[in-house]
């Protein structure tokens, strides 16, 4: 049976959205200090992001289905223009109850039409105009290679890029400026716009130097594309008690007496059992100095505080042994395995040698010590916080909180193991880091992009401070500053996205990036989902375009295989005002996949509002 709304029922609804529209009314004048102090290009985007703000405080779901029973306007797409739409429903609810619609009310808000150009007007000014046959740009990370390639970069802008990200934690300035000369070449040959974001590096967590009976050193040879050994690993042989430099080349430095090493043979064979309790072979290669290679056909690994016990026979039979020890490795190649249960100390780097065996902390003598390059943060670690290591692969909890050295206890990684190294991402969702979000590198990678770069991304930004910062040093390099990009990576800076946007506002044009790498290992990976689309509503309702970022085709850009799940993904960011792509070997066809689904998809979805394109099916059948 129809269900038939009565006068009663009409008149609550009305009153639920009045004293919403009463609630939004006083939350903007009470920020209206904050309102005034925006871009006056921009102050009616800073009202309705207050009265979106304000909204979005209420569980909304019961009145949205009553609205929706109706058939009525439900608010769910209501994020670019807040107050007309609630006027929108008032008038009709009015009119469906036969009362009185109020006297006008001052016009306060943008209408329909008014927010959706809006939001175009600045997507063009921070990202230039719309490629043709679709609205969503298309931002490509450079490899190292640009530099050298204008071919690539031709190609890249051919295919349909319409942004160059450059990411200045890579490459020096020497490298970006190639870039950028190739991609004007390429502009003035194709005749086609293309914008540069220049990515400042921030303030990134990362795992400096390890120590400790743990870790470990890998030596491996080279193999072709059919497994066979190419190349053997080369270990650099040279005296304990003046030892000589190891050439570049060289996996590892092993220190011997002198006299031991004295007696060697080119050609000899040598043996030693290493770290795994692995027997491995070696040959003597000839004299260099006072020093010789050993030439490895199998991968080793070795710990780098024990010795290894190096083996040769002697020629008249027998074995001649002596002690090596590891004096110095390629740091990409060391490493602490680390499982569930192990236990390690983040320490500062000054600290690192101190503890662990007959050191000052408490803990178990012969603990592995991972130094973090910013040393402040370390202190700042509480008791039960987590601590990611690694783009969240690895994950602890302090036990012992210190001032040098807190201990953190492994909770999650594969049963088998995982390999911890220097200079892996370290995240601290848990604790309220004072770091600015300019570091002295980015100051010094400021005089450059200020003045060659479109946009520049603020990486790592928690407050609103930080944005101000980037405003005012930008100001300090040039009258005419790029526009920013502001880069939502960290718990602190989505918890305070609304208070970020309102500093945004203060000045034009600017972005919000979704980097959503570092934002999963912060908030979890099971929150992604919604906490994007969060990310997505607040910045419409400030009028502000989207960059979708991190692992968009990131498959297809380094193997040249898609999976399901990324194509879905890549199809979900035609909802942002722009996509990013990663550099890859394969970042052609991602360029080229990239288009198609984007223009596929612009015909089926706009934001949050389904476009009800003409299906190609096939009619149904009679029978």
């Amino acid at each position: 049976m129809k269900h038939r709304w009565s006068t009663r029922e009409l008149g609550e609804l009305i009153r639920q959205l009045k004293e919403l529209r009463r609630e939004l009314i006083a939350e903007e004048e009470r920020y209206a200090r904050r309102i005034g102090a925006v871009h006056v290009t921009q102050r009616a985007s800073a009202r309705n992001l207050v009265h979106y703000l304000a909204l979005r405080r209420h569980d909304m779901r019961s009145l949205q289905e009553r609205l929706a029973a109706l058939g009525l306007s439900s608010l769910g797409r209501m994020e670019g223009h807040v107050l007309s739409s609630l006027d929108a429903v008032l008038a009709v609810l009015h009119a469906m109850s036969g009362t009185a619609v109020p006297s006008a009310q001052p016009q306060r808000s943008l209408d329909f039409t008014a927010g959706a150009a809006l939001l175009e007007a600045r997507t063009e000014a921070l990202l230039g105009p719309a490629p043709a046959q679709r609205d969503v740009r298309i931002m490509v990370t450079m490899p190292a290679e640009a530099a050298e390639d204008g071919g690539l970069v031709r190609e890249l802008l051919a295919l349909g890029m319409n942004c160059m990200r450059i990411n200045c934690a890579h490459d020096d300035e020497v490298a970006w400026r190639r870039m950028l000369q190739h991609l004007r070449k390429a502009r003035l040959q194709l005749r086609r716009p293309c914008r540069v974001l220049m990515d400042l590096g921030g303030p990134k967590l990362r795992t400096g130097a390890l120590a400790g009976d743990a870790v470990r050193l890998r030596v491996a040879p080279e193999k072709d594309s059919e497994g066979l050994l190419a190349k053997p690993a080369r270990l650099w042989l040279t005296r304990l008690e003046s030892p000589e430099p190891g050439p570049p080349e060289a996996s590892a430095v092993l220190l011997v007496p002198s006299r031991w090493l004295a007696h060697l043979h080119t050609g000899e064979p040598l043996s030693l059992i290493e770290a795994r309790g692995k027997k491995r072979q070696l040959r003597c290669g000839p004299e260099l100095g006072l020093s010789r290679w050993l030439e490895l056909d199998k991968g080793a690994e070795f710990a780098l505080d024990r010795p290894i016990e190096l083996v040769r026979l002697a020629p008249r039979g027998g074995k001649k042994r002596t002690e090596a020890r590891v004096a110095a490795a390629p740091a990409s190649d060391v490493f602490l395995p680390l499982r569930p249960g192990d236990r390690l100390l983040l320490c500062r780097p000054e600290a690192l040698p101190r503890f662990g065996h007959n050191g000052t902390h408490e803990a178990p003598a012969g603990f592995p010590r991972v130094a973090c390059a910013q040393p402040e943060v370390v202190s700042a670690l509480r008791r039960g916080q987590h601590v990611f290591f690694d783009d969240g692969r690895l994950m602890g909890i302090v036990r012992t909180p210190s001032f040098d050295a807190p201990e953190i206890e492994i909770m999650r990684a594969r049963e088998k193991g995982d390999r911890l190294r220097g200079g892996r991402g370290i995240n601290m969702p848990d604790t309220e880091l004072q770091v600015p979000a300019l570091s002295d590198k980015d100051l010094v990678d400021l005089d450059f992009v200020a003045h060659h770069a479109d946009l520049v991304g603020l990486s790592f930004v928690n407050r609103p401070a930080d944005v101000r910062a980037l405003h005012g040093e930008l100001s300090k390099r040039t009258k005419r500053p790029p526009g920013i990009v502001l880069k939502i990576e960290t718990k602190g800076g989505f918890e305070r996205l609304g208070s970020l946007l309102f500093a945004a506002l203060e000045s034009a044009p600017f972005g919000v990036m979704i980097a959503r790498g570092d934002l999963a290992v912060e908030l979890g990976y099971e929150r992604m989902a919604e906490v994007q689309e969060e990310i997505l509503w607040l910045c419409e309702a400030a009028h502000a375009p989207v960059i979708w970022a991190t692992q968009v085709l990131e498959s297809l850009a380094k193997t040249g295989f898609p999976s399901r799940a990324e194509i879905t993904d890549a199809a979900m960011g035609e909802r942002a005002e722009c996509v990013m792509l990663n550099k890859g070997p394969h970042v052609r066809e991602a360029v080229t996949v990239l288009d198609d689904i984007l223009r596929r998809m612009e015909a089926h979805q706009h934001k949050k509002r389904a476009m009800l394109r003409r299906l190609h099916l096939r009619p149904l059948e009679t029978e």
